[in-house]
């Protein structure tokens, strides 16, 4: 049973998350036209690009929060399931929470081919680039768009299930948080059939993948999902 000084620390760990998430979200969408500006000015060099809006809004919005409260409560990331326990069952079920999103987008024609990253602004541009810059402009991009978004949602879903636990195997009030975070944050809404559709298919993508990760204690399915799958296809 939780203790009033545990859940208290809860409390402010997803407080602090949330509101640093808020306050980049509310910068980028007042100085959204000067940031894309700086994205399309290919007079500065795509490693400072790629950084300025991947280490400063995406890692921000998805990383900052989770890294702060990690130092505060001194905690390991491998404390959320950064290991090697159940990998491949961990992998092979995070994919298949894909499935529905996959074969809704492939009917909506909303695919291309696929490329890791492929959706992100800087990419095709950070591709073309000469080395060492093209490695380290997609280094950085997998850090923030891949790895910290993924394991943002394992953090965030585990300490608020933490604080409001389930007895049920299947529910999770953090996995259907952060699906419903995931939604609003990346604007899948909407009141047309095509959109509840689609917001659906998202919905069981993250709870699905979270889900995955209570159940085998292995985050890298959600990591995996970010790097391969999400803004990939």
């Amino acid at each position: 049973m939780l203790t009033a000084e545990r859940k208290k620390k809860l409390d402010i760990d997803l407080w602090i998350i949330f509101l640093i998430s808020a306050v980049v979200l509310g910068l980028y969408s007042v100085l959204g036209n000067h940031i894309v500006q700086v994205i399309n000015d290919s007079s500065i060099n795509i490693v400072l690009r790629v950084l300025f809006v991947g280490g400063i809004f995406q890692f921000g919005l998805a990383g900052l929060g989770i890294t702060i409260v990690a130092i505060l409560r001194k905690e390991r990331f491998s404390d959320y399931g950064l290991n090697r326990k159940s990998l491949i069952k961990t992998l092979f079920l995070s994919m298949c929470c894909c499935i529905p999103d996959f074969i809704y987008n492939f009917f909506a024609g909303n695919m291309h081919p696929w490329m890791p990253f492929s959706d992100v602004h800087t990419t095709a541009e950070a591709l073309r680039a000469t080395f060492p810059y093209n490695v380290l402009a997609m280094l950085i991009t997998a850090i923030c768009w891949g790895f910290f978004e993924g394991f943002n949602y394992v953090v965030v879903c585990k300490k608020i299930s933490e604080r409001y636990p389930s007895k049920r195997k299947f529910w999770d009030w953090g996995a259907f948080v952060c699906a419903v975070m995931c939604i609003l944050v990346h604007g899948i809404i909407g009141v047309t059939p095509d959109a509840i559709l689609e917001m659906v298919c998202t919905m069981i993508l993250i709870y699905g993948m979270l889900i995955v990760y209570k159940i085998t204690g292995n985050a890298w399915g959600s990591v995996l999902i970010f790097m391969i799958y999400w803004n990939a296809l």
